[in-house]
């Protein structure tokens, strides 16, 4: 199997269930800066996620600010509204207010995946590694912290553009090239959560069109928990691009991609 394909994974929603911490941050922060007005349900987040461009909590954060103000009649450049004070009050909820000593919502994110699926995927010779848009530190604290990753190709919000902007995804398929000393042809299969992730597969694939990209949707936690809710999201995420929509990212196991069961269809343009 040596040399077969990259992958690389999205972490929130993928590796992680961020549905009770960076979701529930950003329900905490639109309430507070609407002054206990409003309250965006996980729909609305998705909602507003389905757009693929807001990958960025913080500004997904105050986009929600903006519109429901804007839905009151008022204008946001006569919104008074200060960014980095957003931005510190939604950290206090994720991370929480040690900031040497985390005691946030990170503290009880549920693990999507088991250390010992990359064990597997090593073993079989498959390489990977991880673009994310979530902060170094944040995504050190599971892959490192959690999954006991020892030194990971990754690259977080401080490395590279925000998605659907490719930038990243270029970049960890490089450090995988270099530091394994692979092949600059093999297809590259990104998985995510988001419409948003997709859409950063569909611009790879313009910017490098010689190149095989291929997008695999993960449905996140909170969307299986309805089949209504589940039905529309798998749907955008098909729409977005993606080959396939797994319920959990170890159905993309080396079990699959040795048999050939999934890998043929992901592969297929």
């Amino acid at each position: 199997m040596m040399n077969k394909a990259i992958l690389v994974f999205d972490i929130d929603g993928v590796i992680r269930d961020v549905g009770g911490s960076y979701r529930r941050a950003i329900t905490d922060t639109v309430q507070y800066f609407t002054s206990g007005t409003f309250c965006p349900t996980l729909a609305d987040i998705d909602k507003l996620k389905s757009e693929g461009v807001w990958n960025n909590d913080w500004e997904a954060s105050r986009e929600l600010v903006y519109r429901y103000f804007e839905g009151q009649g008022q204008k946001r450049g006569d919104m008074d509204l200060d960014y980095q004070r957003l931005v510190a009050f939604f950290q206090s909820r994720y991370r929480g207010v040690d900031e040497n000593n985390w005691n946030g919502y990170i503290c009880s994110e549920p693990l999507l995946v088991s250390s010992s699926y990359f064990e597997h995927l090593r073993a079989a010779g498959l390489f990977w590694g991880f673009f994310s848009g979530a902060m170094r530190p944040e995504i050190a604290y599971v892959l490192e912290g959690k999954l006991g990753l020892s030194s990971p190709v990754v690259m977080g919000m401080e490395d590279a553009p925000g998605k659907p902007d490719p930038t990243g995804l270029f970049a960890v398929v490089e450090q995988l090239e270099k530091r394994y000393g692979l092949p600059e042809n093999l297809p590259v299969i990104y998985a995510g959560d988001t419409v948003g992730d997709l859409y950063t597969v569909q611009n790879a694939r313009k910017q490098m069109p010689w190149r095989t990209w291929v997008g695999v949707g993960v449905l996140p936690p909170h969307v299986q928990e309805s089949d209504e809710i589940q039905y529309v999201y798998l749907g955008k995420l098909l729409e977005a691009g993606a080959k396939v929509v797994l319920n959990s990212i170890e159905e993309l196991s080396v079990g699959e991609i040795a048999n050939d069961k999934l890998f043929h269809i992901l592969l297929q343009q």
